[in-house]
């Protein structure tokens, strides 16, 4: 799964499930698979990126 798709399924985990904000990107890409947001198991690097950016704009995006 390239980066592009990634980030909105980042961003739509971190925003139902908040306690997941935390968790390492390794983390993530097991859950990413495991909750159906992915077809296959995604590049740990990509989803350190993805992350990264994630984070640095979450106050713009997630839910007042």
């Amino acid at each position: 799964m390239s980066a592009w798709r990634l980030l909105p399924a980042v961003r739509e985990l971190y925003s139902r499930l908040p306690e997941t904000y935390v968790l390492e990107p390794w983390e993530l890409v097991h859950l990413l698979f495991t909750l159906g947001y992915t077809d296959a198991l995604a590049d740990e690097a990509e989803v350190a990126a993805v992350v990264e950016v994630a984070r640095a704009d979450w106050p713009q995006w997630r839910a007042a």
